[in-house]
């Protein structure tokens, strides 16, 4: 059948994609640690979605809007473009903005890659689909490159480079971005392995594994009744630190490492440092700080989380959307599209308060805002006449020039 003016082909075999992928998992995402990793797995360490969330929340929070840049610089939304609406209010049937930018934030965070099928009629942008990245197949010939699209119902889909925006993260060879999961692989795994390591030392009692050695023999039916036994009274959280009584010769061996002998607390403090590393987020984002941290330097932290973190995202997702959504006249005639995170940048209102006042020309600064930009940053309605135009520092009465002429009459 067909959608969109693209065919959709049958599968020759039963399987999706995606449930090969899922039976792969295991093989495929295996870390030193012994723990499968993958997106879906990554996603239950708290550090490592905490990462996602905290990159794909900040692309999704902030309005992203489409410019114009006119001949005389002046620079004003474009509301009377098709692509203002669909990028900053409802890109799609059942998406709002918010929800569409965290989807593909997360899919790039996670998965190095994000693919929105841009549907068109007659040129013009109608609707932006996004679809998982495990659905889509990246077909390379020399520099020519489709994309292979795998539906849930086992249906192929073959996509030119025209009609899919893919976002990319760091990518090394420009065509796919970077898997972090893939790359973080071991750090996840061990912090996975860590947390279901102190998991089953809950589940089963403080000293967890062990012998009990008698210099007897016991029978099938003595030993069975004795595991039972032992499980029932020692296993479990409710029975951690209870006394053990040992009968008919019975010796304990403890064969666990003792969590202190493996600097357990220790050991998870750094893989969350180390997850943050490989997504480059500063710990403090997702709730991890020591205790020098003051709030002066947490409050800079923040900031240098909106440069260092989101800036890089910001101007990687505005560059991708104008290459792949606007055409080349578009581009010629100044459209562009603007994340506005300025709103991230507040700080106290004091420091809003001396910002705004250096805006306006205070203190023998030249003025580069007027007091109606200064409201409109504070989302403020404009006092309109003079205070759209002329700053604090020479918001000042103009003298009438016919004034003087009647002063010296007078005179």
């Amino acid at each position: 059948m067909k959608l969109f003016g693209i065919t959709f082909g049958e599968r020759k075999s039963g399987s999706s994609r995606e449930e090969i992928l899922q039976l792969l998992a295991g093989a495929q995402g295996g870390s030193k640690a012994g723990v499968a990793v993958n997106y879906k797995t990554a996603a239950a360490v708290g550090a490592a979605i905490g990462c996602a969330r905290v990159i794909a929340e900040g692309l999704s929070q902030v309005p992203f809007k489409l410019f114009k840049e006119s001949a005389s610089g002046s620079r004003d939304p474009a509301k009377d473009h098709p692509l203002y609406k669909l990028m900053a209010r409802k890109p799609n049937e059942w998406q709002t903005s918010f929800e569409f930018r965290e989807m593909i934030a997360l899919h790039m965070v996670f998965c190095g890659n994000a693919y929105v099928f841009v549907s068109r009629s007659g040129g013009k942008i109608l609707e932006l689909l996004p679809f998982q990245p495990q659905q889509v197949t990246v077909k390379r010939n020399g520099w020519q490159v489709a994309y292979e699209i795998n539906t849930d119902k086992g249906e192929r889909i073959l996509v030119p480079a025209a009609d899919m925006w893919h976002l990319r993260g760091p990518s090394w060879d420009g065509v796919v971005g970077l898997d972090i999961v893939k790359l973080a692989r071991e750090a996840i795994g061990l912090a996975l392995a860590t947390e279901e390591h102190n998991s089953r030392m809950f589940s089963n009692g403080a000293r967890v594994g062990g012998i009990l050695s008698s210099e007897s023999a016991l029978k099938e039916d003595q030993v069975k009744t004795l595991r039972e036994s032992w499980e029932r009274t020692q296993g479990g959280v409710s029975n951690a630190f209870k006394t053990a009584i040992l009968w008919g010769g019975l010796k304990w061996s403890s064969m666990a490492m003792d969590n202190d002998a493996a600097q357990m607390i220790e050991q998870r403090r750094f893989q969350v440092e180390e997850i943050c590393r490989h997504f480059r987020v500063m710990p403090i984002m997702v709730g991890y700080s020591d205790k020098t941290a003051t709030y002066a330097s947490a409050e800079q932290m923040f900031l240098a989380h909106v440069v260092h973190t989101l800036g890089p995202w910001y101007s990687r997702i505005e560059q991708s959307a104008e290459a792949n959504l606007l055409t080349e006249a578009e581009r010629d005639a100044g459209y562009y599209f603007k994340f506005i995170a300025s709103g991230l940048m507040r700080g106290a209102h004091a420091d809003r308060a001396a910002y705004f006042s250096k805006a306006l020309g205070a203190g023998g600064s030249p003025a580069w805002m007027t007091q109606d930009e200064v409201r409109g940053l504070e989302e403020m309605n404009p006092m309109g006449g003079a205070a759209a135009v002329l700053p604090i520092a020479t918001n000042v009465p103009v003298p009438d020039p016919n004034a003087a002429k009647t002063t010296d009459a007078l005179q």
